[in-house]
């Protein structure tokens, strides 16, 4: 038991009657602008160089960080 085509045409009688052609019209015009403005916008990332590389750290061996630590306070007695 499906939805028949009779059902289905009735279903979008009562929505024009309720909403009126002109705004069911309107309503699929602001549809299509936010399609067009979604793939200019994408259309504009693509178009745009990476603005830098990402950067990385330089991370010291932990043994040479807690040398420099000691020393750093043999220093400062």
């Amino acid at each position: 038991m499906g939805i028949s085509v009779w059902q289905i045409l009735i279903i979008a009688v009562i929505v024009v009657l309720l909403f009126g052609r002109g705004k069911i019209s309107e309503l699929m015009g602001d549809v299509a602008k936010g399609i067009k403005s979604f793939k200019k916008g994408m259309a504009e990332d693509d178009d745009k160089p990476a603005s830098e590389p990402a950067k990385t750290i330089d991370h010291q061996p932990s043994e040479t960080v807690s040398a420099e630590k000691a020393e750093d306070k043999t220093k400062a007695s």
